[in-house]
């Protein structure tokens, strides 16, 4: 009855025990499955056992293909280099919403425009995204885009909006400028909160990265694991989508940690 009490202060080993539960009983209950359903099956291919991953995820890590090329070193390069490129251009989608809060006239001209793109499915726009800029790296960076973008966009739009009129007035009446108060006022209270936005579309940008190599490239994370599909080569597949997922995963918790550590006033607020 403990977990649905409000005043209780969980000790050191609950701590430690809960947060780790589910995955063990995860990593148990597969390890039953994979265990059934090879003694049933010796040859199935569906579930692979732990030992059939290690051995898959060391073939992709350490083994070289026929073209001489290591294929987990180089999709990750691949679609690393995606998935920043796209990362570094969503800054420009905090400063457009910050203007579109802080100055009027912006927030008549891009208020609506960006509201209705962000609602124009991003998958939708593939097969466009390749007709106009080909195969190559721009259509997927350009597709993460499109899916991400509106949204740091409105959602640093409405956070802007938040910020007390009275602090925009008290600094106006200190002397400072119009760019002075969106960027040394408002921005550092928000920024906090949009890099929260950020971290937490992190799934998101992964998914269009996915969808992008899927469809048109020739190395990457997403890219294998569609080639590998073809083959059912699930002792492969699973760890490829394990590793991609622990790297958003310590991605989130190190953009997290951070926040928490470089901006302790926002916990206090």
């Amino acid at each position: 009855m403990r977990f649905f009490q409000i005043h209780v202060y969980p000790g050191l080993a609950a701590k430690i025990a809960m947060p780790t539960l589910l995955f063990l009983v995860s990593i148990v209950a597969y390890l039953f499955v994979a265990d059934a359903r090879h003694k049933e099956n010796p040859d199935d291919q569906v579930v692979p056992t732990l030992s059939q991953m290690i051995d898959g995820f060391s073939r992709a890590t350490f083994e070289a293909d026929r073209k001489g090329n290591y294929r987990l070193p180089i999709d990750t390069l691949a679609s690393g280099k995606r998935f920043f490129i796209s990362l570094a251009f969503l800054m420009l989608a905090v400063v457009l919403g910050l203007h579109m809060g802080i100055f009027p006239y912006m927030d008549l001209l891009l208020f609506r425009f960006v509201t209705f793109f962000d609602k124009i499915p991003a998958l939708a726009l593939l097969p466009i995204l390749f007709i106009v800029f080909g195969l190559g790296e721009l259509s997927k960076v350009a597709l993460i885009l499109l899916g991400v973008f509106p949204t740091i966009t409105l959602d640093t739009y409405l956070r802007t909006k938040a910020v007390p009129r009275e602090q925009i007035i008290k600094a106006f009446s200190l002397g400072a400028g119009n760019m002075a108060v969106a960027y040394r006022v408002v921005l550092p209270q928000i920024w906090p909160k949009v890099l929260d936005t950020i971290r937490l579309n992190f799934k998101a940008m992964i998914l269009f990265l996915i969808a992008g190599e899927s469809l048109a490239a020739t190395a990457g994370l997403g890219y294998r694991i569609f080639v590998l599909r073809r083959y059912i080569a699930m002792d492969i597949i699973i760890p490829y989508v394990l590793y991609m997922s622990m790297l958003a995963f310590i991605g989130d918790l190190a953009v997290s940690y951070w926040v928490k550590k470089r901006y302790r006033w926002v916990e206090a607020s």
